[in-house]
């Protein structure tokens, strides 16, 4: 008699998160967090060390006329291929005084499907409430048609506010022949005035014909607000044999805190992925990545990420999240999604100084993730890290500004691997030349043990600079 097959707790973990995330549209909650925490155990891989890899400076490829607005932690734009089945084009809108692209379209074939995780912000925008309720209605089967429009939030805006963005969609609908319903809506920029929705209608017939799968540099400027360098990633995996493709973009430098910010990611993949599984995935790895980052603490109006599936590679359709052949497909699209939110604390406005902060021995994950977040968000340790000092005083109130069980007699701190505290007093190894010298790097890590059980948590962030100050005094209201 045959054994029966070994259980897969991957797939049994991704089952159980299904279940969890019913809404498609709802970024995931504190009861999804809890469902997900050991799947994220079983999933982890080492496709994640890629977005680890040191800064480059973007500006050796941008030219030297623009060096100094760009970055210093920028990284160049990678070489991405085109996508199978997905056309992007750009175009010119107006919504900015200066000559720039400000429009992004994307087209897909019929039967894509998408998933999407949107802001939980109490002051949510017109767009995201057209993606929310798109999504929920049609399950996120064959949506056609993604519009992006920078300079313009449309959040806070009332009813013209959804007129326009409906507006825009019925437009597309007719330009591309399919239903309002499958055409995706974002916007950024300025917040509280309504969208001007003929500029961008006015537009269509033009950035159709231009439509191309190869527009991916051109697609990650046109959406940029504040940000200094256009940000994308892209990744290659197998799924039962086939080769897909993963590549996204993002834009966001400021109002970026955990629960995705002033921040937009589009992701696109040409695997075969049913939108329940596709849902799974956007939610599960939004939480470790994009959630995972923060500039300054600001949640936005118009955070949106969404994933989608154009089927074109040849690949078996998948239906479960948890089906094993999508292994190395997760792994990747986790490297893909974390990559983008590094770039986006990079970006970070003002930043110098990209800095990965780790919690362990926490009670749980939701609490580690939590006193790493506070760390990463006070002004007092963003300001030190600016000034470059190793100021473990700031890092141990804000531990305990958390709120969240600390043993304070068990508490370290390090900057990289270099100890300033230890078992809740200054370490008698304490080196200041050593310490003055590692606070210097442009990437730095701060660990911290709490001492109370086994969990951890990772968020990444920057310091807080005087041109932050320059930057949004300067910002148009």
């Amino acid at each position: 008699m045959s054994k029966p097959p070994r259980a897969n707790p991957a797939a049994k973990a991704l089952e159980v998160a299904a279940e969890v995330a019913a809404k498609p549209a709802e970024l995931v909650s504190h009861t999804l967090e809890k469902a997900l925490d050991p799947l994220h155990s079983v999933l982890k891989h080492a496709a994640l060390k890629r977005a680890e890899k040191g800064s480059q400076q973007f500006a050796a490829t941008a030219g030297k006329n623009n060096a100094a607005l760009i970055s210093p932690l920028a990284v160049p734009f990678p070489a991405m291929p085109p996508i199978g089945g997905c056309e992007l084009a750009t175009g010119r809108a107006g919504f900015y005084k200066q000559a720039r692209e400000d429009v992004l379209v994307m087209r897909f074939p019929q039967g894509a499907a998408c998933a999407g995780v949107f802001t939980r912000h109490g002051v949510g925008s017109a767009p995201v409430d057209w993606c929310k309720r798109q999504l929920e209605a049609s399950g996120g089967d064959d949506v056609h048609a993604l519009v992006v429009n920078a300079g313009c939030a449309n959040s806070f805006t009332g009813r013209p506010g959804a007129d326009a963005a409906r507006r825009v969609a019925s437009a597309t609908a007719k330009r591309f022949d399919c239903r309002q319903r499958d055409v995706m809506l974002a916007s950024t920029g300025v917040i509280g005035v309504v969208l001007d929705d003929a500029k961008i209608t006015a537009r269509l017939a033009e950035i159709e014909g231009r439509l191309k799968e190869d527009n991916w540099a051109t697609a990650a400027a046109a959406i940029m607000t504040t940000d200094t360098f256009p940000k994308g990633s892209f990744a290659e995996a197998e799924i039962d044999g086939v080769k897909v493709k993963i590549g996204g973009i993002a834009k966001g430098s400021g109002m970026i805190a955990p629960d995705m910010a002033t921040m937009l990611a589009f992701i696109v993949t040409d695997a075969a992925i049913a939108p329940a599984a596709l849902q799974t995935l956007v939610s599960l790895y939004t939480r470790s990545t994009f959630n995972a980052v923060t500039v300054d603490g600001d949640r936005s109006t118009n955070d949106t990420c969404l994933l989608f599936a154009t089927g074109a590679s040849g690949a078996p359709r998948i239906s479960r999240a948890g089906d094993r052949r999508l292994a190395d497909f997760r792994d990747k699209l986790e490297g893909v999604m974390l990559d983008l939110a590094h770039q986006l604390v990079r970006d970070g406005e003002g930043a110098t100084k990209f800095v990965k902060i780790t919690v362990n021995g926490a009670e749980s994950a939701a609490s580690a993730r939590k006193i790493a977040r506070t760390i990463a968000e006070s002004p007092l340790v963003k300001t030190a890290l600016a000034g470059e000092d190793a100021n473990w005083g700031r890092i141990v109130m804000a531990v305990g500004r958390a709120d969240e069980p600390v043993n304070r007699d068990r508490i370290w701190v390090r900057f990289g691997e270099l100890i300033a505290a230890q078992e809740g007093a200054v370490s008698p190894t304490y080196d200041e030349a050593k310490m003055s010298a590692y606070m210097k790097r442009p990437e730095l890590e701060i660990s911290v043990e709490v001492g109370v059980g086994r969990a951890s948590a990772s968020v990444w962030t920057c310091d807080l600079t005087k041109r932050y100050v320059e930057i949004n005094g300067d910002y148009r209201s």
